[in-house]
């Protein structure tokens, strides 16, 4: 079977859609598919083998650059590309809707009569700019609504995504898969690890609470409300993993670490030298950050409607709601429920417990076998008898 995945950017680009693509790339390259990649060129393209291959798409990624927004606009030379990738194709795998490259790989495969398959991680960003809050729901309107009810299959990776877009007629009825998570990397801390070592080796005080903040640096990842938290609390240390617009750097605080080039393993350590994931995003699906964390034992606390990526995750996840145009009171918030795990003694479930509640829902093994069981039925279909 011969797909053509279309991501806005490789794996190494670091935020939570292409690394979830990116490890779906090599399972179902291991699982003997026959895989072409294609993704703007911005960052390095992964590895390939007799498998799997990459088609870095000549881009002009300007829109990132000046506002920190992901849309990289391919190249006339690049679209052809595409055409050409979609006509050799049995499958067409698209990571969302709302990005040039996808919409193109999508005209063409209907154009081929190639199935499509959608994969929707987001769905309404409730951004506090009003043009660009508007400009989404628009754009959700007359592109993603109709490209998911046109699309052979669409998987969606949260109940609350399936929810948010419910009133889609589709072709067939949509599947859930659970983005999975590598709890052999992200684990606990192990017989013999010692967490005071660990933060030694990162720069972080061997005493004390530290939270830990993993994303985009923008706004919709809720980094103006960490930066009050961090104003507010400035005897705890807080630690950033990524990179963005809004690099806590500039603030010039004594408490705030900041990590921009970990990514994938590496990331690993860092979760388990820190007290706490903090995530006061909004207009997510299901992030990947979330069940890493989990994984590593840690407790989280998060937006309250990111929690309805899955009811199972309620007993593990404290959420808290998000004001996303009052960053002051969305800080007091999460505060306010971070100080009550503490006094409970980082929740009721230990690391351990909290490890084995992420391997047993979130396998990769598992959410690999289910996107290939679809991808085969599409392209059985597609073939006829």
């Amino acid at each position: 079977m011969n797909v053509l995945m279309v991501t806005n950017y490789f794996g190494s680009h670091g935020a939570g859609i292409e690394l979830v693509a990116e490890t779906l790339f090599r399972g179902l390259v291991g699982r003997k598919c026959t895989i072409v990649w294609a993704a703007a060129n911005v960052s390095a393209a992964p590895a390939e083998d007799a498998h799997g291959t990459a088609l870095p798409l000549k881009t002009w990624n300007g829109v990132e650059v000046i506002s920190g927004l992901p849309f990289p606009v391919p190249s006339l030379g690049a679209l052809k590309q595409l055409r050409s990738s979609v006509g050799r194709a049995d499958i067409v795998l698209l990571h969302d809707c709302l990005y040039l490259s996808n919409i193109a790989a999508f005209l063409c495969a209907r154009r081929l009569g190639v199935p499509v398959m959608i994969v929707q991680h987001i769905g309404m960003v409730p951004y506090r700019n009003l043009l660009l809050r508007g400009t989404m729901r628009l754009a959700n309107a007359l592109v993603t609504r109709p490209m998911l009810a046109s699309a052979e299959q669409v998987v969606f990776i949260s109940r609350k995504i399936a929810r948010h877009f419910a009133s889609v007629r589709f072709r067939r009825p949509p599947e859930l898969v659970f983005n999975g998570v590598n709890t052999a990397v992200f684990s606990p801390l192990g017989e013999g690890e010692d967490r005071e070592a660990i933060r030694q080796h990162l720069d972080l005080p061997r005493q004390g609470i530290v939270a830990l903040f993993v994303g985009r640096f923008v706004e919709k990842k809720g980094v103006p409300a960490m930066k009050r938290m961090a104003e507010m609390r400035p005897n705890w240390t807080w630690a950033f993993a990524g990179s963005g617009p809004l690099d806590p750097r500039s603030w010039n605080a004594a408490n705030v670490r900041v990590f921009s080039n970990l990514r994938g393993a590496s990331m690993a350590p860092l979760y388990r030298a820190c007290d706490l994931l903090v995530l006061p995003s909004v207009g997510e699906g299901f992030p990947l950050v979330i069940q890493e964390a989990l994984a590593c034992g840690l407790p989280v606390v998060c937006g309250a409607d990111t929690v309805e990526a899955d009811e199972a995750l309620k007993p593990f996840v404290q959420g808290v709601r998000v004001y996303a145009d009052d960053a002051g009171r969305t800080a007091r918030e999460f505060l306010r429920a971070i100080e009550e795990l503490k006094d409970s003694k980082a929740g009721k479930h230990t690391p351990e417990e909290r490890h084995a509640f992420a391997a047993s829902r979130y396998s990769w093994d598992n959410t690999i076998s289910q996107y290939l069981d679809v991808a085969s039925r599409l392209a059985s279909h597609a073939a006829g008898p």
